[in-house]
């Protein structure tokens, strides 16, 4: 089981940091929707099966992305939103 999950971190890993920030920014539609459901006129089960799924969505999303853009990945990332941020200013 151990050598399964190192594989999957390998192969998330491997993967390029662009991904990783898409794969990071789609938890934010899933923990929107996690607790914008509660606003539907459906029972308590139904509503705490639609939170328990989609927040569990937010958080795999988010471990992924994560995973993927590592710490190397993160810097990367940062690096841009600065470069842009300061280009538009400018």
């Amino acid at each position: 089981m151990k050598s399964y999950l190192a594989k999957i971190k390998q192969w998330l890993q491997s993967l390029s940091p662009r991904t990783g920030a898409i794969v990071l920014l789609l938890c934010i539609p899933c923990y929107i929707i996690s607790f914008a459901q509660m606003l539907l006129p459906i029972s308590i089960e139904a509503k705490s099966i639609l939170w328990t799924l989609f927040f569990g969505l937010a958080k795999t999303f988010q471990y992924a992305g994560i995973t993927i853009l590592g710490a190397e990945g993160y810097k990367r990332l940062k690096k841009y939103i600065k470069k842009k941020v300061q280009g538009e200013k400018g």
